[in-house]
């Protein structure tokens, strides 16, 4: 418990002073250092855990959540249909994937074919959303290219183009790669700019007669209402699935994950620093003013009041110190966070730059998340840390010895 001598003491070392500059600008400045340290520590992990969901999002909007590859290509769908997953599976399709080259006028360029059935096209997460156009019908014949395809091919929906694919076809003239043309019936907008250059969408029929590819190459890909726990997810489809392979976005996006982990975590330490910095400013804040108020714990002392209260006045300051300005840092850096993509256009605008270019970033705009767990892990560190330092001078100080401290004053 806090008595209130030591509660008055407290607040009254807490105030300002004309005597006291030199200290003043020591505790201004570990309150600043604190805050600042705790809203830029806030700040980052926010946009990197922002940037981490708006990709993941955007790789689960192009691909599937979970594909299963059977050894024999066939599937049974009442395994799914009888798993504990059923609840949390949105679609279910077959697909197949193969390589061709579009032929135009002007230009040469290889493709990754995806197959899907007519009626199940329109299931894909791309073509649900707002930046598709055109029919979501994949019929015989036809095939849908990337709005930004289009742009390089100078084509447009209702256009033809021709694609050479791997397979031959005996002619009288010999062996030649077989060749069909097809017929613009859609455009899609992933957001991935490598996505939207190499990916086109054909009927599976139509993939499947040009490269001679068998059923028993099909997939079957499974999308999740929540795919965020796959690993999760997973586990529990290998019970269903136990001979078939299965992997899923997390396996195929491993190694990009994994560095974003790592960045993460690499970040917060190195900007956890700056709090362990401005921390250790509180030091040298209580032992001057340990050293300023030598005559007044031995006054204190000399009237009855116990070391351990000389203790926890001087622990009390600094921790003050260190919780008022970790909870200013914490308001600061959910403020910026929120309006980050505000203050990114404002800086864009005012010095004529491009922040986070988004054919490097796939970013549009600036991403934040906040996560209150590590808002909650960071506010801690920065008091841990608080009460550590703010520990030594408060010792110090109820260790002065009385006699010694009057005899000089």
């Amino acid at each position: 418990m806090i008595s209130k001598l030591e509660k008055e003491i407290t607040f009254r070392y807490l105030k300002t002073r004309k005597k006291d500059g030199f200290l003043n600008i020591i505790t201004i400045f570990s309150f600043i250092g604190i805050s600042l340290g705790v809203s830029v520590l806030i700040i980052v992990m926010s946009v990197m855990n922002g940037f981490r969901s708006d990709l993941i999002k955007k790789i689960n909007g192009f691909n599937s959540h979970a594909t299963i590859q059977s050894y024999d290509g066939k599937f049974n769908l009442n395994k799914i249909n009888g798993s504990n997953l059923r609840s949390q599976i949105d679609s279910v399709m077959v697909s197949n994937s193969g390589e061709g080259i579009i032929i135009t006028e002007k230009i040469s360029k290889g493709v990754l074919l995806r197959g899907y059935k007519k009626e199940e096209f329109k299931n894909l997460n791309i073509v649900k959303n707002q930046n598709f156009s055109g029919t979501k019908i994949l019929n015989k014949n036809g095939i849908s290219i990337s709005r930004e395809m289009g742009y390089d091919l100078d084509l447009d929906i209702g256009d033809k183009l021709s694609l050479i694919f791997s397979s031959f076809e005996d002619t009288l003239i010999g062996s030649l790669p077989k060749q069909k043309t097809f017929q613009i019936t859609s455009f899609y907008n992933s957001g991935f700019n490598d996505f939207d250059k190499n990916i086109t969408f054909v009927n599976i029929e139509d993939l499947e007669n040009q490269l001679n590819l068998k059923p028993n190459s099909r997939f079957l890909e499974i999308y999740f209402k929540d795919p965020t726990d796959i690993q999760k997810i997973k586990k529990n489809l290998a019970k269903s699935f136990p001979n078939e392979l299965i992997y899923t976005w997390s396996d195929l996006n491993k190694p990009l994950f994994s560095a974003l982990k790592v960045e993460r975590n690499v970040m917060f330490i190195i900007l956890s620093l700056i709090i362990i910095v401005a921390a250790f400013n509180i030091i040298s804040g209580l032992t001057i003013l340990v050293k300023n108020k030598t005559r007044e714990i031995a006054i204190l002392k000399s009237i009855g009041v116990k070391n351990h209260s000389i203790r926890k006045i001087f622990f009390l300051v600094g921790f003050i110190i260190g919780c008022s300005a970790t909870i200013f840092g914490v308001i600061l850096g959910i403020i910026f966070s929120v309006y980050i993509e505000n203050i990114r256009q404002f800086i864009s605008y005012l010095f004529n730059i491009t922040l986070f270019p988004e054919e490097i970033y796939f970013l549009s705009t600036m991403p934040y998340e906040l996560d209150f767990k590590s808002i909650l892990l960071i506010s801690v560190c920065s008091i841990i840390s608080t009460c550590l330092v703010s520990l030594f001078p408060a010792i110090k100080a109820s260790n002065l010895d009385t006699i010694k401290s009057l005899k000089y004053e």
